[in-house]
């Protein structure tokens, strides 16, 4: 590879990719640890859907923030074929369609939301008894959750491919690189390990999953922003 090799189009998509994984990451944080964190209770259905009906605008706040991250997602994956594709085409479309997969199940599953919102809300549904359209739309809420590990274990299979393409093109350090492999297959095999054995948690903390692959990104992210990409001898020797 050689700075030829590296256009204008791949510049710009970097400046891209790196904004959009810190906008994403910024907003799903705010989402769910600003909004969602307030207002749903783990151990009581009643309080959570009380909180809900009290706060309806803040809760449709997370939800569209939850799309926009799926926009923004979106956006990050066009810019990283762009990025990538010259290195190797088939590997750079076969890690965008995987994430891909991510990012749709993730805006399927926030559309859920709106299912749990109308379940505490629609006047039609008070037939039935309270406790019961409670726990039903609780059960949407917490549904998110558990489909959120299948739709993580496609993003870090993407994501494993992306970085073994980010160490093959040189257009970022190797060893950053190296550790972004590293980091995304962790992910993977932890997803698809809770997925078949849910007490798996119990030996690994969910945090731990894709706190490794995140921290990655993140540094990754600056250094696409704030540096770009860098002919191989250049990436290669900082």
């Amino acid at each position: 590879m050689t700075i030829a090799n590296i256009d204008a189009s791949q510049r710009t998509a970097a400046k891209v990719a790196g904004f959009s994984y810190l906008f994403t990451f910024a907003i799903v944080v705010f989402a769910n640890f600003g909004i969602y964190d307030k207002l749903v209770v783990a151990d009581s259905v009643a309080e959570t859907a009380t909180n809900i009906l009290a706060n309806e605008t803040l809760f449709r706040i997370g939800i569209a923030c939850d799309l926009v991250y799926g926009l923004a997602f979106v956006a990050m994956l066009t810019a990283l074929y762009v990025i990538l594709k010259p290195v190797d085409r088939s590997l750079a479309l076969l890690s965008t369609f995987w994430q891909l997969v991510y990012a749709v199940a993730w805006v399927l599953l926030t559309l859920k939301f709106f299912d749990a919102l109308r379940l505490l809300s629609a006047d039609y549904l008070r037939v039935f008894e309270a406790e019961r359209s409670q726990a039903l739309a609780r059960m949407f809420l917490s549904a998110r959750f558990d489909r959120y590990y299948g739709g993580l274990l496609f993003y870090a299979l993407g994501a494993t491919v992306t970085s073994y393409l980010w160490f093959k093109s040189r257009y970022v350090p190797r060893a950053l690189a190296a550790v972004g492999v590293a980091a995304c297959a962790w992910c993977t095999v932890c997803a698809f390990a809770f997925l078949v054995f849910p007490k798996f948690s119990d030996t690994v903390d969910l945090l731990w999953f894709d706190a490794p692959m995140a921290l990655f990104e993140i540094v990754l992210s600056f250094w696409l922003l704030f540096v770009g990409l860098k002919p191989s001898g250049d990436a290669a020797h900082d």
